[in-house]
């Protein structure tokens, strides 16, 4: 059950980054602004599956480190997207655009690495569960 739902949202997030770096693209070669609400709706829903993967990692006992990363990294996703416009105007804001997306592209990697880490996690307590069991 809890492997079905790492991978669930694992998958989610897949399909959101997708979404995001797609419309990211348009924006840049300045088409398709009337997306930008599609892209920030599900700029936050890919952190709120980012939280959703992180407290399921968490409770599958990989550690707290890891975990505890993705809930701050996701804040500063969604601090940076809700700001971005307004930051270094100019010749240089390209430089915010890079960033936004390095930075949600960090959380996919965030994402990944915790349903990896749940996964080996849950794999290796499943034969000393069923030892138990007996």
């Amino acid at each position: 059950m809890m492997k079905a739902l790492v991978l669930g949202v694992q998958w989610l997030i897949r399909l959101l980054a997708v979404v995001q770096v797609t419309l990211g693209v348009l924006f840049w070669t300045g088409n398709a602004y009337q997306l930008l609400q599609v892209h920030t709706l599900s700029g936050m829903a890919l952190v709120l599956a980012l939280w959703i993967q992180a407290a399921i990692a968490a409770r599958a006992g990989i550690g707290f480190g890891l975990p505890a990363v993705a809930f701050v990294w996701g804040i500063v996703v969604i601090a940076l997207g809700m700001t971005q416009a307004t930051l270094l105007p100019g010749d240089l804001h390209w430089l915010i655009k890079v960033i936004h997306l390095l930075v949600g592209l960090a959380a996919v990697g965030q994402a990944e690495a915790l349903a990896v880490r749940t996964l080996h996690r849950l794999r290796d307590v499943a034969p000393m569960s069923a030892a138990y069991s007996r």
